[in-house]
């Protein structure tokens, strides 16, 4: 069992397009770039916010943090582990594989906020119609001032869990399994020491995982109905909406997901605009040439300009 983020598929009201060699407009001066976040979102009619890894790393979620690793992980730590990414795909025994999702789980999904760089962000927009997408897993979002029904998240969610054949299409809520595991988990070992504890289909009894992309068992059910109606926001906007796209924190390791369709939708709407923040790869489609600008800055950082 072993857990790989793929792309999945993205709202079709914009036509398929590939970013050109050269790219547009890229500002590293944290306040200049600032100032024209600031100028563009009081122009704009509606804004999608198009969320990569790097807003969550942003509010505190790195999974290349080796100092945060070692205090939840002091087992894993003690084999030679050094961050969480190095567990996605790596194959461990149920109660050590348990033990970790377990803490891990708990910690990004159910920790209790308030995160202040989505509430900074949350204040940014405002009353101003917006919608977001996300690959993040976390429901930062939701658990942060903004709307539910306007968060698609096509990866999925920590928050449900599924069958891993699946057996069945119903997911179920994730916190009764973590909370489960919790209670039997010994930090020394990091293993579940109730094997009943270690969670298992309520239909057929097999292997189950957290609710996410990693391959083609991958439920998406519970996410379709949020795509909708993305889809549809989309659709209605009349021809001369000032669309505004702030694609934050979305790089290359999955580009299909935010980064791609983000440069999509913002060059098929007419008055469509895109503003990608992203410290390590900000750039922009040279296509989208007085429509597009890049912030080579950390979210956080630029929110306080």
């Amino acid at each position: 069992m072993t857990y790989r983020p793929h792309a999945t598929a993205t709202p079709t009201a914009t036509p398929t397009a590939t970013a050109g060699a050269k790219t547009g407009a890229v500002v590293t001066d944290v306040h200049a770039g600032a100032d024209a976040l600031r100028s563009w979102l009081q122009e704009a009619d509606r804004i999608l916010i198009g969320a990569g890894a790097g807003l969550s790393v942003a509010a505190g979620y790195d999974y290349g943090d080796s100092r945060r690793f070692a205090e939840l992980f002091p087992a894993l730590y003690r084999r030679g582990l050094r961050a969480r990414y190095q567990l996605i795909g790596l194959p461990l025994p149920p109660d050590l594989l348990w033990g970790y999702w377990a803490v891990h789980v708990a910690d990004i999904r159910f920790s209790p906020g308030p995160h202040p760089v989505y509430q900074q962000l949350r204040a940014l927009i405002g009353e101003r119609d917006h919608f977001v997408m996300t690959s993040n897993v976390d429901a930062l979002f939701a658990r942060n001032g903004f709307d539910a029904d306007r968060i698609f998240t096509p990866q999925g969610d920590y928050g449900r869990y599924q069958c891993e054949r699946p057996c069945t299409r119903t997911t179920w809520p994730s916190q009764p399994i973590i909370t489960a595991a919790l209670a039997a988990y010994d930090p020394a070992t990091g293993r579940i020491t109730d094997p009943a504890a270690i969670p298992s289909c309520p239909g057929c009894g097999g292997e189950v995982f957290l609710n996410v992309h990693k391959g083609p068992e991958y439920l998406p059910d519970p996410y379709l109905l949020a795509g909708r109606r993305l889809q549809a926001w989309l659709e209605e906007s009349p021809a001369d909406t000032r669309l505004l796209v702030l694609d934050i924190g979305s790089g290359y390791n999955t580009p299909s997901v935010i980064r791609g369709p983000m440069e999509r939708i913002a060059r098929a709407h007419p008055g469509g605009r895109l503003v990608r923040v992203n410290p390590g790869h900000p750039e922009v489609p040279a296509q989208l040439t007085g429509r597009a600008l890049g912030i080579a800055a950390d979210i956080g950082d630029l929110l306080t300009a």
